[in-house]
């Protein structure tokens, strides 16, 4: 998934994107499209985030992200999940405090892709590195 990272074309849906710049659901949907990815933001207020429209949840893209990135507690960040992979959806990866034991084993049990150990904002700076 990481090599994915690699081609700007693919796009991210950032579960938990956020107007408040104190909150990482801000800082990273900024990192990322300051680095030129295509980055929805899904948040189930807001109906637009930093001059970009907010999507209610996934199922309301114009396209299905390459990755889905989480930036949400971990117990609604497992409904989610759970729900997604019921939908079919295959490439998950969740920020520094947005994972657990328990999101991973569902996964792992479920044959999905996930990234549960790394920050995607640093990933994508040292992208050449993987």
């Amino acid at each position: 998934m990481i090599e994915s990272l690699k081609n700007k074309s693919n796009s991210i849906a950032l579960i938990g994107s956020s107007n408040d710049p104190r909150k990482y659901g801000n800082k990273i949907l900024l990192d990322l499209t300051k680095k030129g990815y295509t980055v929805y933001p899904v948040n189930k207020k807001e109906k637009e985030i930093e001059g970009l429209k907010a999507y209610k949840n996934i199922e309301m893209l114009e396209e299905i992200p390459s990755i889905i990135n989480f930036v949400i507690p971990p117990d609604e960040g497992l409904v989610v999940t759970r729900d997604l992979v019921e939908k079919g959806y295959d490439n998950f990866w969740y920020q520094p405090g947005a994972e657990s034991d328990e999101i991973s084993e569902f996964l792992k049990i479920n044959k999905k892709n996930y990234i549960d150990d790394k920050c995607i904002m640093v990933v994508t700076r040292l992208s050449s590195n993987y």
